[in-house]
């Protein structure tokens, strides 16, 4: 083998969003999950991780970049999932180049990564989740990996526990398993985006702050703490999450949205149960549960379910495009831009639905009137500045390899960043 050529693929993985949440550890160093959870994948053109692996004997270590800054990839869970596709790599032939990789000699090449979100790190929207899944399914491409998915999945999993349901799109679960080495501890696609394809979703970015409390540590401490943990993991989920599988498979919004609902609430109120407790929702979270639960019981049946993960934004699935339209009434009414803002760069992803809700610029937008659900003192109800910026989307598909080359983050000839 010549020593000058590198090898490379390129994937593209959705980020996800849990519905009934994973919250608490059973075996910390495998990621083992306490109860099993469901989550839907976004829309990958609206949120995502690329990632670019490549191969090389001309690379003395292994190197990551992740967002352009080189990251250390000393940590167990970077080098679990290192470690678990080696093991499985197969031999590699590219005729084209001349390039013949042995499956032995997986054990002593070096790789790099580059990763890039399209969307905040550490905020509280998985990133952390779509990133492992990412790298995973990228490198189980490179090196010609023969297990499927949910057995890749596995592998994901102990990078980021949430990673394992971003290498299937549409609404996923994953299942806690029994077995002590986690074998069983997989996801699986419970449908695919097609399925219920009238959902429409709007994430509030209420911050794109890094975190206080990491979920990692948050979860220990309240598998340590929390008693109502334990029930919810013991009485609560397993009964939920097979009433989400029937709603899911019936399309039944109104059962959907109670559930996920519930199950964010109750995710938090474990977090509350904790000691010390986790507050990982502010007052804007605060104020969108009310605006959705105001509309929703006005209308007699639930048009917008919400979900919060480990972190104040607002994940609101909207039952279809019309009730999408008018949920960003609303938001917009309550949570106008900053007056130095534009509505280009705070509604971003789909924004056709701004058409639909009649919305063209900012005159539109101080033009709103209260929803008719709101009696009194409308105008103490608007809080400029609170939000960000809110991104629309829908449920969207599982992880591709991208084939131009032009998306590729590492450079063909070196193997280094672009």
């Amino acid at each position: 083998m010549g020593e000058k050529w590198v090898l490379m693929k390129t994937a593209q993985t959705p980020t996800n969003i849990a519905v009934i949440k994973y919250w608490g550890k059973r075996d910390e160093s495998l990621i083992l999950p306490v109860n099993d959870s469901i989550s839907v994948t976004l829309d990958p053109s609206h949120l995502c991780t690329t990632t670019t692996v490549a191969v090389s004997p001309a690379f003395h270590q292994d190197r990551m970049w992740l967002n352009g800054k080189e990251i250390s990839l000393s940590g167990g869970r970077y080098q679990n999932c290192l470690r678990e596709l080696r093991r499985r790599a197969c031999e590699v032939e590219d005729k084209e180049k001349g390039i013949k990789i042995e499956k032995k000699d997986w054990e002593k090449l070096h790789l790099h990564i580059a990763s890039y979100n399209n969307f905040p790190t550490a905020a509280g929207l998985a990133s952390s989740a779509a990133g492992f899944a990412c790298l995973v399914f990228a490198l189980a491409k490179l090196m010609n990996v023969k297990e499927d998915d949910s057995q890749l999945s596995a592998i994901a999993r102990q990078g980021s526990g949430s990673a394992c349901r971003s290498l299937f799109g549409g609404f996923v679960k994953w299942i806690m398993g029994k077995e002590e080495d986690g074998s069983d501890s997989v996801a699986v696609q419970l449908v695919d985006e097609k399925h219920w394809d009238d959902l429409f979703i709007v994430i509030a970015v209420v911050s794109s702050r890094q975190k206080e409390t990491s979920s990692t540590s948050g979860m220990r401490e309240t598998v340590q703490t929390s008693l109502l943990l334990q029930h919810r993991a013991k009485e609560v989920v397993p009964k939920r999450t097979l009433q989400m599988e029937e709603a899911i498979k019936h399309r039944d919004f109104a059962s959907f949205a109670q559930l996920t609902c519930a199950d964010s609430n109750q995710f938090h109120a474990v977090c509350l149960d904790t000691s010390p407790p986790i507050f990982y929702m502010n007052d804007t979270s605060h104020k969108i549960i009310s605006c959705v639960e105001k509309w929703n019981r006005s209308e007699g049946s639930p048009q917008v379910a919400y979900t919060f993960d480990a972190g104040p934004n607002a994940v609101l699935i909207a039952r279809n495009r019309k009730a999408a339209a008018q949920l960003l009434q609303r938001l917009l009414f309550h949570f106008p831009p900053n007056s130095d803002s534009d509505l280009d760069s705070y509604v971003i992803g789909d924004k056709s639905i701004l058409k639909d809700a009649g919305l063209e610029g900012l005159k539109d937008v101080e033009a709103l009137c209260p929803p008719p659900e709101i009696k009194e003192n409308a105008a103490a109800q608007k809080y400029p500045g609170d939000v960000s910026y809110f991104i629309c989307t829908r449920p969207g598909r599982g992880p591709v390899l991208l084939s131009q080359q032009d998306l590729a983050l590492l450079d063909p000839e070196t193997g280094l960043p672009k």
